[in-house]
């Protein structure tokens, strides 16, 4: 297995290979009018009006409702990829732009995704892992 350390999601992601996921911050409505949302919209096949789950090469992970319900769209994140091993996610910094939040509330978060091979997160998430 690769070490988590290794497993660290690009600054900038511009193209998908085919099973790369990526995985954004999005509202539970599914506005995805900026950001991440938004080139998620643009570029990997994410839907608006839906605002979690898997959406053609994408992945919605709602920010905008609290640390609470934040944390339990982040617990089915991590569900769905253990499930689904057949895909690579690369998590982007969900949270800690339009939403507010600091890296070192959110990447506590993934803890239990930093173990699966499948899962990348960002470098700013690893530091407090």
């Amino acid at each position: 297995m690769e070490p988590a350390a290794t497993r660290i999601t690009p600054d900038i992601i511009t193209a998908l290979m085919p099973g790369e996921i990526f995985v954004f911050g999005s509202n539970a409505r599914g506005m995805h009018a900026g950001g991440a949302a938004r080139f998620a919209l643009d570029h990997f096949g994410a839907e608006w009006g839906v605002g979690e789950g898997l959406q053609g090469q994408s992945y919605a992970i709602p920010t905008m409702e609290g640390l609470d319900s934040l944390k339990l769209a982040v617990d089915r994140f991590i569900a769905f990829a253990k499930q689904h091993p057949e895909y690579k996610f690369l998590v982007t910094p969900i949270g800690c732009g339009i939403a507010g939040y600091r890296e070192s509330q959110i990447g506590p978060m993934f803890a239990h995704a930093a173990v699966f091979p499948n899962v990348y997160l960002p470098a700013s998430f690893m530091a407090f892992l």
